[in-house]
């Protein structure tokens, strides 16, 4: 048995407690919490840390494959410079590709994740994944604007798929967003995904995807010239809330990620689908726009909000706890308990995995991750708070 104790730790099933007993069998299996009322009493075996002990991290976006371009890209390029940067990096920079996912994965764990969805275009992070300390669900990413191509696409996205169940892998194959494909390919996405346990899509993360869908002009339309037939024009679907409520699958969870520009009135015409969340990248919302997704309203509208990282190509590290101090210091309404609830919690919820993850729950194994170096009197994250992984 193993016995774990901090200042404060917050379970998620009742308020914070002070100076609590955490009891783990060997493999860090909870067998009990213990409240002590903050008075605890002296044991050699317990070991004790000057922080708050949380469950482990729950990272609802990654895309592990680009951590090769970390640093590559150019900030606050908007989203079509950012795509079109990435697209003319992303096949021409000769980095060791899985090299650099492998760091980025042990560096992620070691802030704390312990369960992730990572989005795949490639099977470049399969080995590791299998090697991996962090649990991953591979999310099989298909776009595509020429509708000419939805049946390539598809076979492409399917094969990919086919891989990941080789490696024994979890998967589920998802579109990338309302303006990213031609409507004929949302069709035959619809199609193979009906026992989806998770879809995720890029959602509101820029004005000119809501100018390409409304009108097919634009920065994104100037970029889609390259990728249609001449004097083409693209087939997409009406709007962002027509294509996550009749052109995606009913099936499983939805994650929409980003949410930069989402308003009050997409909100509540999303309150019909059920297991709908948000994911909040802020950091990357910062290096890519410049701006972060209306926080507050999402949360006077009662969304159910989980977090991620993004990829290295639009961040400078894939670290929960940096993202939700980045939230912490634009939203100070946000307690600390609400952050991490956000970030292992509903997390775990989106991802179908609250039985095992998000919790400090007797029966559960859900990682204990240490945040350090904080203000524990106002419980609030300062610019040197860290987040390390106790199991």
């Amino acid at each position: 048995m193993r016995y774990f104790s901090a200042q404060f730790v917050f379970t998620n099933y009742g308020p914070p407690l002070k100076r609590p007993v955490i009891c783990t069998t060997d493999d860090f299996t909870i067998v009990s919490v213990e409240e002590t009322g903050g008075n605890l009493s002296e044991k050699n075996n317990i070991e004790f840390y000057n922080g708050i002990i949380t469950p482990g991290f729950v990272n609802c976006h990654c895309h592990l494959e680009l951590s090769y371009l970390k640093n590559e890209l150019s900030a606050r390029n908007g989203l079509t410079g950012f795509l079109q940067e990435l697209n003319e990096k992303r096949y021409n920079i000769r980095k060791d590709e899985e090299k650099y996912a492998r760091k980025a994965d042990r560096e992620m764990r070691e802030a704390g994740v312990v369960l992730c969805a990572d989005i795949c275009n490639s099977s470049v992070t399969f080995d590791l994944k299998k090697e991996s300390k962090i649990e991953y669900i591979n999310l099989i990413e298909v776009f595509g604007i020429d509708h000419h191509k939805a049946g390539q696409r598809i076979k492409e996205a399917l094969s990919l798929a086919e891989l990941s169940a080789l490696y024994g892998l979890p998967y589920d194959i998802t579109p990338h967003s309302a303006y990213s494909l031609s409507l004929p390919l949302f069709r035959m996405i619809k199609e193979c995904t009906g026992s989806n346990a998770l879809s995720s899509v890029h959602f509101l993360e820029s004005k000119e995807e809501l100018v390409f869908l409304e009108n097919h002009s634009g920065l994104l339309m100037d970029t889609y010239k390259n990728f249609l037939p001449p004097d083409e024009k693209p087939v997409t679907v009406k709007d962002h809330i027509t294509a996550i409520l009749e052109e995606i699958t009913r099936s499983g969870h939805i994650i929409l990620v980003h949410n930069t520009f989402i308003e009050k009135k997409h909100i509540e015409a999303l309150k019909e689908r059920d297991k709908l969340h948000y994911c909040l990248c802020p950091n990357s919302n910062l290096l890519i726009e410049g701006k972060l997704p209306p926080v507050m309203l999402m949360v006077e509208e009662g969304c159910n909000i989980v977090t991620g990282t993004d990829s290295l190509a639009s961040n400078s590290k894939l670290d929960i706890l940096s993202e939700i101090r980045t939230l912490q210091q634009n939203f100070p309404a946000l307690s600390l308990e609400t952050l991490v609830r956000w970030a292992t919690l509903n997390g775990a919820g989106a991802l179908s995995a609250s039985d095992r993850f998000g919790s400090i729950v007797p029966g559960k194994k859900p990682g204990l991750v240490l945040i350090k170096n904080l203000d524990l009197v106002n419980m609030k994250l300062l610019p040197e708070s860290e987040a390390v992984i106790l199991t």
